[in-house]
């Protein structure tokens, strides 16, 4: 008996536990005995025939959910059957089913006089030619071998084929890769992630350290230049150059990091360089990659020639100041809110708003109550419309003219 028969008939009968597993060999009570890695006569619907391995353990183990069962026999080591094969299989081996069309029988080693002759087929004749031992085809299409002295025998070409085919890579064996280690793919390309990380740090770093050099130095700069033969302004902007009181470095400007004020980390940057209002949940969904920690912003337009670069750090996270950067802070955009202030190094709003300029940005038809708290501090209040953008260059050039004129007190000081 082959071992698909085998198998079923002691399923039907309940004698699984009958089924003993001795080293590499199955041994059915008593009856039989068929090595593990056996094939059998089941075919899985990628084409592979299933080890007796394979039926067994899936047999024993049909009542485990799928995942539960492929879990189990990837720890054992045993191929598994796939999800499409569970039903079928298990009704043909319970007697649900007594055929199934997955059972391929491998075809009978047919003796050297039974094998077909290409020599019986003419080609100029609608039907081949018989001899003795020819293949003939009926007119339905079936196949038969002539023979004088064995009956007639049905012989599928397809099963030979299917007989001597042996599948190189299913499905899930495609995925596996024995005695590959991608570890060491992963480390290599986290330590290349990590290296452009630092490199893209360090230049930012070199830019702001560059940035406050030139704002450390002596204020100088190019205005109105009168010749005989040169009268008109200079091409060069005017370099808005800081002392060191305002401490080592480039000038914070803090925002909130809640979303109820108009200017977060955000929509800064377009606002105070270009002039233009973005609402935030409309740049948040523009965004692309990780919340930024810290944007620089430069100032990039002024009402008249005589232009002003300047650079300044916008954060939104106060409590990732280390005790000297408070001396970098400069400005702060309000939310209108105590709980702002919580844990600030400073002992009220008045030392606050004396060391640091207040921003309060408000729609123009926005309630009075809004600004109510706001009022009471020493800040400045800078209405926008809500629907007029081209009306946002002023309120940021009022902005950083506020803000130069604070700084440049704060640095003759």
């Amino acid at each position: 008996m082959d071992p698909l028969s085998a198998l079923r008939d002691f399923t039907i009968r309940g004698e699984l536990e009958k089924i003993v597993r001795v080293n590499d060999e199955f041994r059915f009570g008593t009856d039989y005995t068929f090595p593990c890695s056996v094939e059998t006569a089941y075919r899985s619907k990628q084409g592979n025939l299933y080890t007796l391995e394979t039926l067994v353990f899936y047999i024993q183990n049909h009542h485990l959910k799928h995942t539960d069962y492929m879990n189990t026999a990837r720890s054992l080591r045993v191929p598994a059957i796939t999800f499409t094969d569970r039903k079928p299989l298990l009704d043909y081996l319970t007697g649900k089913v007594s055929i199934s069309d997955s059972i391929v029988w491998n075809p009978p080693k047919f003796p050297n006089e039974f094998r077909p002759n290409p020599s019986g087929f003419d080609p100029d004749s609608s039907k081949p030619k018989a001899n003795t031992n020819d293949v003939v085809l009926d007119e339905i299409g079936d196949t038969h071998f002539n023979s004088k002295d064995k009956e007639t025998e049905i012989a599928d070409y397809m099963g030979i084929i299917r007989s001597i085919e042996r599948p190189l890579k299913d499905r899930e064996g495609i995925l596996e890769c024995k005695n590959r280690d991608f570890y060491s793919v992963l480390v290599a390309s986290t330590k290349r992630e990590e290296e452009r990380q630092r490199l893209e740090s360090q230049q930012r770093k070199d830019g702001l350290v560059a940035k406050s050099r030139l704002m450390g130095a002596e204020e100088r700069g190019l205005g109105l230049s009168y010749g005989e033969e040169n009268m008109g302004y200079d091409s060069k902007p005017k370099m808005h150059l800081k002392g060191s009181k305002l401490g080592e470095g480039v000038p914070i400007i803090l925002v909130p990091s809640a979303f109820q004020t108009l200017i977060t980390i955000y929509n800064v940057k377009e606002f105070l360089e270009d002039g233009v209002f973005v609402p935030t949940d409309v740049k948040v969904k523009q965004m692309k990659g990780a919340r930024p920690e810290c944007v620089t912003v430069q100032k990039k337009f002024s009402r008249d020639r005589d232009r002003v670069v300047t650079a300044y750090e916008v954060r939104d996270k106060p409590s990732a100041l280390k005790p000297e950067d408070w001396d970098r802070v400069v400005a702060v955009f309000v939310l209108g809110k105590e709980w702002q202030f919580k844990d600030w190094p400073f002992k009220d709003h008045v030392e606050i708003f004396n060391k640091i300029i207040g921003f309060f940005m408000r729609f123009e038809d926005d309630s009075v109550e809004s600004a109510k708290i706001v009022k009471q501090w020493n800040v400045k209040i800078i209405s926008i419309s809500k629907n007029k953008r081209h009306q946002d260059r002023a309120a940021a050039l009022e902005v950083w003219d506020r803000l130069e004129e604070f700084v440049r007190g704060r640095s003759h000081s």
